[in-house]
């Protein structure tokens, strides 16, 4: 499944409260800690997370103290599990553990209990780990730990980590830069130290917000090509003329590469309803259908994850000639047109 399709999952297990015990497998850097991490948020649920790899068996099973009164010793339990409230335990990287911890962790995940310590009421249990195929130091999980987990297989997607990186103000020639190349959105070389993914793609933003080279968190070869692209940019037409409604004469560009970056600049770069509605207005009459259905993509997602989507449509009605140029041509947008009962 999709980085978006694996929130929206996520999402049901809490809303219908089923606390089966889920484990979400795919490949480094593409964002299945930080997907686990904001769905908590979002339900305002506590969130520990847990790195099974980093500790002995005693660390979970806690450490045995005497009972001196009744002749028998008892376990305390260690501080970082959960005691209370409602919450997501994360145990991250479970298939780097050893066997021995897994073991420890089956009766954690099955029986929601190890040693005398009990999973509060509320608290969903999760996983996350690497496959071996993505070169990962993992372990075999034994067969009946696995067979007591839900298994979600998640794949890097450009469209998913696209409305991400736009929501969280991605440098815009970084995400132009993979617009154009989205094969270079994860490509794992074991090789080297460095090399491209969602995460270290966020990482090369801040690299490039503050002038500095991003090769060091996605490799030569992809920092090449993107040194490449910034190029692209002295030829961008004037995005802040489209944006105030004074892009009549601007012609659509003709070159591939520099489509891209025009889209995501007028992404980036809109900072009012009016000026998103502008370049809605410029793209529909230059005719390119195509194009202007990729900008009402990213658009739509910009208000969603604000979930102010009623005052965009509401703003879409005030303009005849693009609601219905909406309505005919972007399956996605008529749909919520038509939930606003426009």
């Amino acid at each position: 499944m999709t980085p978006q399709e694996l929130v929206k999952f996520l999402d049901e297990l809490i809303k219908h409260r089923i606390f089966m015990s889920a484990m979400i497998w795919g490949p480094p850097g593409i964002g299945k800690s930080s997907i686990v991490e904001q769905t908590a948020i979002h339900h305002q649920l506590s969130f520990i997370d847990v790195r099974l790899s980093q500790l002995a068996p005693t660390d979970l099973r806690g450490l045995p103290a005497p009972d001196h009164e009744n002749h028998l010793s008892r376990w305390y339990p260690p501080e970082f599990l959960p005691t209370k409230g409602q919450g997501i335990l994360f145990l991250d990287e479970l298939n780097m553990a050893p066997p021995t911890m897994q073991g420890m962790a089956q009766q954690l995940i099955l029986d929601r209990r190890v040693g005398s310590y009990t999973v509060p009421d509320g608290w969903f249990i999760w996983a996350a780990g690497n496959r071996k195929e993505d070169k990962a130091s993992v372990y075999d999980m034994p067969a009946p730990l696995a067979n007591r987990f839900l298994h979600l297989f998640i794949d890097p997607d450009f469209e998913s980590f696209k409305a991400y990186a736009i929501v969280h103000n991605i440098h815009e020639m970084i995400l132009a830069f993979i617009s154009y190349r989205p094969e270079l959105l994860h490509k794992l070389n074991a090789t080297q130290s460095a090399w491209p993914s969602p995460r270290s793609w966020m990482m090369a933003s801040m690299l490039h917000s503050a002038n500095l080279t991003i090769e060091p968190v996605v490799g030569q070869a992809a920092s090449d090509e993107f040194r490449a692209y910034i190029k692209i940019y002295n030829n961008l037409p004037n995005i802040e003329a489209i944006l105030s409604g004074n892009g009549a004469a601007i012609n659509f560009p003709d070159d591939i590469s520099v489509r891209y970056a025009v889209i995501v600049a007028l992404t980036r770069r809109a900072k009012t309803l009016d000026e998103r509605l502008n370049a809605f207005q410029w793209l529909y009459q230059s005719g390119n259908m195509e194009w202007t259905q990729v900008y009402a993509v990213d658009v739509l997602n910009v208000y969603k994850s604000k979930n102010e989507k009623g005052i965009f449509i509401n703003a879409v009605k005030q303009r005849p000639g693009l609601l219905k140029f909406l309505k005919n041509y972007l399956n996605l947008l008529a749909e919520d047109l038509a939930d606003e009962n426009v």
